[in-house]
């Protein structure tokens, strides 16, 4: 049977009505990525609690939770995707910015219902907002069994089954788990006045408690010591990415010292994992089917400086370029003085690497940047990405920035808004600054009304809209490589493709009107898969997307050994693990 996308008329249709919901400007913009991570575990031989996952924020957070399900898997924890069939419930935060703290509360409080009137016996929270309201989340949700920072993932068992330190006697048996257990790792039976029985009845918590002061979220003082914890390659992964695409934390925590953020408080100072580390974990993927990696860390351009590797990034790129099975390397979250002559050769060399530079600018005003403690000026950003486009050819940039930072001025803003005109990125995200309570800039003066910073945001957003339309514009007619990801995730009967230029989750996408390839005499030949590498002919694009039709299937999607796949189900050995069907 011929398999077709979507005609192009109606996903010229499509996309114009995502483009005016308020979900797609989201995705072009800062929002949030909550998932209810779609799992299917390999069959237990005894029956054991269902775990479900539930992760919020960005990428760095999504690899935590990989972790935690690693692990988990490793105990034989079996994972559901559905939280109405899991015994623990399992919801990892994120706390950078009001929106996301907000999310987060209400995210745990619609967990909570199903150990209200559903199966869950356990609730567990983890992620940042731990870091910040460890004792009041335990204080003022009873629902909430236990909690686990940032840098305790490897207490995650505990927290699961109850105990409260490694090596103690597991209290729950089997699929059962008790309904109030008797010691909880860094749970209620350790907050001042809780109750151990206390009965999670949510009447008096809604999805407004936060605005309306009922869920008093005071900052933790410093008596909780900053994260360490550091996963390597023979920690245990569920990868919840593609099969064909994964992420690899290259590095944890931060040392600079930004004002508007909190990350060094939430993860920790800045640490490296060891270059070989990275290199294997690179290698088990690829060898597991992965075609797609993307390095993330708070600052993956201070790679390897606490390891005294100069230009450790590029060192590691070059590695990276030499893995078998690899089609596509790149990395995010760029720190603007650490992008390297070197770092830029080093992309242009390797056909592996693709051009792509995702370099978080923020501002733009010489004056703001100071007050952000980050330093630098416009002026000296767009000799950089001069520099950057000249050395590789054909790099697609993505940027993002904040407004209403306080004592942004009208002029700052102008000032601001002629530097997105002049840089021309293909890709940009704007924050609405929001005040958070330790961090550097909440004590500063000049703050801005929120309306007027919601006006600068939509301004902003409104003004980069035709920018990237006229970047895309150029790849018309154009035959480009491209990576099949499968149906959209805003309809199924949509499939998407991404080109090189176009990282995971963040970027545009191409809808793909055709997967079916067809030769001279018109034989169609068989249809494009998820994972598949293929050309794709650009038909039309639109503001942040692109409409094409699969000419040519360059690389079918791998299909890993078996032994690896064996290894990977076993847990027994370094190989990230994938959750098969």
């Amino acid at each position: 049977m011929r398999r077709l996308g979507l005609p192009r008329l109606l996903i010229s249709f499509f996309l114009g009505f995502f483009a005016r919901t308020e979900k797609r400007s989201q995705r072009r913009g800062v929002g949030s990525c909550a998932r209810m991570l779609v799992l299917h575990a390999p069959r237990q031989l005894a029956i054991m609690p269902k775990v479900g996952f539930l992760s919020l924020g960005c990428p760095k957070n999504l690899v935590d939770s990989e972790v935690m399900m690693g692990i988990l898997s490793q105990h034989g924890y079996e994972m559901t995707p559905r939280a109405d069939e899991a015994d623990v419930l399992i919801v990892n935060t994120c706390s950078f910015i009001a929106p996301a703290q907000q999310e987060s509360v209400d995210t745990i409080l619609e967990m909570a219902e199903h150990k209200v009137y559903g199966r869950a016996k356990r609730l567990v929270v983890t992620g940042c907002l731990v870091e910040r309201y460890r004792e009041q989340i335990l204080e003022q949700i009873p629902a909430v069994d236990a909690v686990i920072g940032t840098g305790e993932l490897e207490k995650i068992v505990e927290a699961v089954e109850g105990r409260a330190r490694c090596g103690e006697a597991a209290e729950a048996d089997g699929a059962k788990l008790p309904d109030t257990p008797p010691h909880r790792a860094t749970d209620r039976a350790h907050a001042p006045g809780a109750s151990l029985h206390a009965s999670p009845d949510l009447r008096v918590l809604d999805s407004g408690a936060l605005d309306s002061g009922a869920l008093d979220l005071r900052a933790l003082d410093a008596r909780v010591a900053l994260p360490t914890f550091l996963y390597h390659d023979a920690t245990p992964r569920v990868l919840a990415t593609p099969r064909h695409a994964a992420y690899i934390k290259i590095a944890e925590g931060c040392d600079h010292p930004c004002t508007f953020c909190i990350i060094p408080q939430l993860r920790g100072k800045f640490r490296s994992r060891r270059f070989e580390s990275v290199v294997r974990e690179a290698a088990n993927l690829a060898a597991a089917g992965v075609r797609e990696i993307t390095l993330i860390g708070q600052d993956t351009t201070s790679y390897g400086e606490d390891l005294d590797l100069r230009d450790g990034l590029a060192q590691l790129l070059e590695r990276l370029a030499g893995v078998a099975g690899l089609d596509w390397v790149r990395f995010l979250y760029a720190y603007p003085n650490r992008v390297t002559q070197r770092l830029l050769d080093t992309l242009a060399e390797h056909a592996r690497l693709v051009k792509y530079l995702d370099m978080p600018l923020q501002h733009a005003s010489r004056k703001l940047l100071a007050r952000m403690k980050r330093g630098s000026s416009g002026e000296a950003f767009l000799r950089l990405l001069e520099r950057a486009r000249k050395t590789v050819p054909g790099l697609m940039l993505r940027t993002s920035f904040i407004v209403g930072f306080p004592g942004e001025t009208e002029s700052d803003f102008r000032e601001l808004c002629d530097f997105v005109r002049a840089a021309e990125f293909d890709w940009m995200g704007v924050f609405a600054y929001s005040d958070v309570d330790n961090a550097g800039s909440y004590t500063l003066d000049a703050k801005l009304d929120t309306d007027v910073i919601a006006e600068r945001r939509d301004y902003l957003m409104a003004l980069q809209r035709p920018v990237s339309a006229r970047r895309l514009r150029r790849f018309v007619g154009q035959e480009l490589p491209a990576i099949v990801d499968g149906p959209s995730t805003e309809s199924e009967l949509v499939w998407e493709a991404r080109l090189e230029g176009m990282a995971p989750e963040i970027d545009g996408k191409v809808y793909l009107s055709d997967l079916e390839p067809a030769d001279a005499a018109g034989r169609r030949g068989r249809a494009a898969q998820a994972g598949d590498m293929v050309t794709v002919e650009i038909m039309e694009s639109h503001d942040y997307d692109l409409v094409g039709r699969v000419i040519e299937v360059t690389e079918s999607a791998p299909v890993a050994e078996l032994s690896v796949v064996s290894a990977a189900r076993r847990i027994s050995t370094g190989a990230a693990l994938r959750v098969l069907a």
